[in-house]
């Protein structure tokens, strides 16, 4: 197996700020040349070691020949880049010198770090987000209001402290003690002076969020709306010459997105527990069997119960026997649940009929309307005349120990 031989190091001659150190370094490690540049000036703050190191590999390493290719490297962006870390290692020597002693360990370095750093954080930084930070900066630091120039003073006058403090006491038998206090006096002035910045961070990361839930939500929406309503749709295009079906398919689907985005859905083990679940269920499974209309409005709720059970199974079959027999298209159901009682309201405009000449072997009304009722404690009224229609009046007390409301649904 043949192994790549590796390349020796070898200044560039092109896009280079002072001498292609640098960028040679960069290109014989395989990484961004602002990496190594930012190296070289973190170490100039150490005694200058970063301007020692750029100076001997400037002497010893040799640059590259004229028609040698390189990477391109020259772009203005990545020359101002170049410029601010010099200014930066500079500043960070300068610094360095001025806090000699023990307390160059404990200000200029962190200091030096800390700028680098903080020029790191700036180029990974899109330009949008640069914006940002400059908008806010501009209106935290700059700003006119009072508290504004209370905090800008107070940060001012921190940092004033702790360099008068660290020049007044740089020597001394109480060195360290000083030392310390003209540290924390020093950051707490950077962290007053740097607030904005830091509030427009936490802003930033707030409307993040915020823009991931909202693109999680529309992602859900648009998979429940393929899910559910486009499969319904393309059902329709395949059955558009059976006007039955396609009204049972639409019927369907608008009651499943009305259940979805109000939060009705019923249960997964289709056992409803409550009044309004249960008439739901119970209207949806007639429009589906008959391919019709069932509107309904239930106004408050409670626990469904055993009683409460077979009043939604009668109001059940008073919606069946309008689809049937009335010759509708559609069916209005009207639900009231009371501190005392659960009224149900099934309404059709239908032909009507006359009870008294209902026949014998039709034990629907009789048996699973009214005897269903009678059982449970309930009571059933019927009014109707041929020609305007039919309604169903089913009331049902309520236990004691559930007279409670829990809520109103439409």
């Amino acid at each position: 197996m043949e192994t790549k031989a590796v390349e020796p190091v070898r200044r560039r001659r092109t896009g280079r700020v002072v001498a292609g150190v640098a960028g040679g370094v960069a290109d014989h490690l395989g990484i961004e040349v602002f990496w190594v540049r930012a190296a070289f000036a973190a170490l100039t703050a150490l005694n200058g070691v970063g301007v020692i190191a750029y100076g001997l590999l400037w002497l010893f390493v040799p640059q590259r020949a004229a028609g040698e290719p390189e990477e391109d490297s020259a772009n203005p962006r990545e020359r101002q880049q170049a410029l601010g870390l010099v200014a930066l290692g500079i500043a960070a020597a300068v610094l360095a010198g001025l806090f000699s002693g023990p307390v160059s360990g404990w200000i200029a370095g962190p200091l030096a770090v800390a700028l680098v750093g903080a020029a790191v954080v700036w180029r990974e930084a899109d330009e949008a987000q640069r914006r940002r930070w400059r908008a806010g900066a501009k209106s935290g630091i700059l700003g006119t209001g009072r508290s504004t120039i209370v905090r800008v003073a107070a940060g001012v006058a921190l940092v004033a402290i702790g360099i008068g403090v660290l020049l007044v006491n740089s020597y001394g038998i109480d060195q360290l003690r000083f030392a310390l206090l003209a540290v924390v006096a020093t950051l707490g002035g950077v962290a007053v002076l740097t607030v904005p910045l830091w509030i427009k961070l936490i802003n930033d990361l707030g409307e993040e969020r915020r823009v991931r839930i909202r693109t999680e939500e529309r992602a859900e929406i648009a998979a429940h709306l393929h899910d559910s309503v486009l499969q319904t749709l393309a059902l329709i295009q395949k059955q558009a010459e059976q006007p039955r079906e396609v009204k049972r398919l639409a019927r369907g689907q608008e009651r499943q997105l009305r259940e979805w985005l109000y939060g009705r859905v019923v249960e997964d083990n289709n056992e409803p527990s409550t009044v309004s679940a249960a008439i739901a269920k119970a209207a949806g499974e007639v429009e589906d069997s008959f391919a019709l209309a069932v509107q309904q409005v239930v106004v408050g709720d409670c626990h469904l119960d055993p009683n409460l059970y077979a009043l939604v199974q009668a109001a059940r079959e008073a919606m069946v026997n309008a689809a049937k027999h009335a010759g509708v298209a559609d069916i209005s159901v009207y639900g009231e649940v009371e501190p005392e009682r659960v009224t149900v309201f099934v309404r059709d405009r239908g032909k009507g009929f006359d009870p008294d000449t209902v026949p014998e072997d039709r034990h629907g009304l009789a048996d699973s309307i009214g005897g269903r009722m009678e059982r449970h404690g309930g009571e059933v009224r019927i009014r109707t005349r041929l020609g305007e229609g039919t309604e169903v009046q089913l009331m049902m007390p309520r236990k004691t120990a559930d007279k409670r409301e829990t809520g109103a649904r439409t």
